[in-house]
């Protein structure tokens, strides 16, 4: 029975329609078209190359043949090679099989299907594959989902650029901030992981059973190797790795899925701290005709979606560590165990899809209540003891900090008329006291609304 209720991965199953982007990039199918990509164009590399005289140049028939069957790949094609693959019991072996049975009506190639997968071991094609699956499911999947909360982030910003907002550091009051700057500090955070994401370069190669283009050299000895496999593998918008062993050794996937880590991890603090805001009151969400937020408490609005954004993040960052740590580690010129992990690629770029789906989801229900935030504001008159110390400070008052310290420490319940009452008892110039009594904790703010406008 196929259904999304017996998948076996919530990826594939519950939350199948907000992945489905990811299929097109991490799916076995994705693989399997991405191997026969690769194939046909290394023949066609070969055939087009003056030097490389085993293979005569292609007619444009073939040509066109060739590339419709890249481009027009598809499932029952797919099929084709997993039923060689059931005899074979290699994956990669497969489709140049399949390539030699589907090209056989193309003279020139059947003439020369020996050469398709010439001088190849099968890492020289799937390296390429994964790179072209990387590179699509980043660039065209993920870093929009990242872009989306950016730019919810962004217009929070702005929007409440000058709500004043009671700060909090281990917890406690503390300085005033706005609404508008605690989310532009995200921004700031996500656009500098996001520019680490986007700007690793995934390496290729295409280079023999132990890099050193071995059986090449033996087959066609006169021939610049290195210089073609460059422009090939670069033509294809890889960056070429010159030396490795039998395998591309993924020190640059570890470098991305570290990076994509590094989001996540930012991505967390800011669900818990939404979380937090909205549980004292400083965000309303707003409700959707027909939800229910518990099966017995009818009042309840629930922050799930930061919940399962959190959650999610923690599941792809999991996955992605461990890709980061064992990939780049293969035994002497190469072990298997890369293989069954790079098949994983998917899962982690799933969490993290569906994280930031939900994150996004939750931004966009967000309702500020400056009443609630209001009031805090209006019960912490002992935060401008920073603002009356340092005033006392600039005037050279001895004893500025530990007269403030005296008066508010411990104390809680500090009112307008308590500060003032102080204020008034210093030997400040009437500019300066005029400047403290005229200050409110909804006005202590710096240059917060500013630079919540800048990002």
């Amino acid at each position: 029975m196929t259904s999304s209720l017996t998948a076996l991965s919530p990826l594939d199953g519950r939350y199948a329609a907000k992945t489905r982007p990811l299929q097109d990039h991490f799916s076995e199918f994705a693989l399997i078209r991405a191997r026969v990509r690769i194939e046909l164009e290394w023949l066609k590399a070969l055939a087009a190359e003056p030097g490389f005289t085993a293979l005569a140049p292609l007619s444009a028939e073939t040509l066109r043949a060739m590339d419709g069957l890249s481009a027009g790949f598809t499932l029952a094609d797919a099929q084709r090679i997993k039923a060689i693959e059931a005899t074979t019991n290699h994956d990669v072996k497969a489709v140049e099989y399949f390539l030699r049975e589907r090209l056989a009506i193309h003279p020139d190639i059947a003439a020369a299907s020996e050469l398709i997968h010439f001088a190849c071991t099968s890492e020289d094609i799937n390296n390429l594959s994964h790179a072209l699956m990387i590179r699509g499911g980043r660039d065209e999947v993920l870093l929009p989902a990242a872009d989306r909360i950016l730019e919810r982030l962004r217009g929070l910003a702005r929007e409440h650029a000058d709500l004043a907002m009671l700060a909090r550091t281990h917890g406690q009051p503390a300085t005033p901030t706005t609404l508008g700057k605690e989310m532009a500090n995200v921004v700031a955070r996500l656009e500098r992981a996001r520019a680490k994401v986007a700007g690793v370069e995934i390496l290729g190669k295409i280079n023999g059973a132990t890099g050193n283009f071995n059986a090449h050299v033996a087959s066609v000895p006169d021939f610049d190797w290195p210089r073609f496999a460059r422009a090939f593998v670069e033509r294809l918008g890889v960056t070429y790795n010159p030396l490795t062993i039998q395998i591309e050794p993924h020190d640059a996937l570890a470098e991305l899925f570290d990076a994509m880590a590094r989001l996540n991890t930012i991505l967390i603090d800011l669900d818990r701290d939404i979380w937090g805001y909205i549980a004292l009151g400083y965000f309303r969400q707003r409700v959707k005709a027909g939800e229910v937020g518990s099966s017995t408490m009818p009042h309840k609005v629930n922050p799930i979606d930061f919940e399962n954004s959190e959650g999610n993040l923690g599941l792809a960052n999991a996955v992605l560590r461990h890709l980061s740590e064992k990939l780049p580690i293969s035994r002497w010129q190469r072990d298997l165990t890369d293989s069954t992990v790079l098949r994983n690629m998917g899962v982690a770029f799933g969490y993290c899809v569906l994280a930031y789906d939900s994150c996004e989801r939750g931004l966009g229900k967000l309702e500020a209540n400056p009443a609630r935030i209001g009031e805090d504001l209006e019960g912490a008159w002992d935060v401008l003891a920073e603002a009356v110390q340092t005033v006392m400070r600039a005037h050279r008052i001895e004893g500025s900090y530990e007269k403030l310290k005296d008066l508010t420490r411990g104390k809680g319940g500090i009112t307008k008329a308590d500060l003032h009452a102080f204020v008034r008892t210093l030997d400040l110039p009437e500019e300066a006291k005029a400047r403290l009594l005229a200050l409110t904790p909804s006005t202590y703010t710096g240059l917060a609304a500013r630079l919540a406008r800048e990002v």
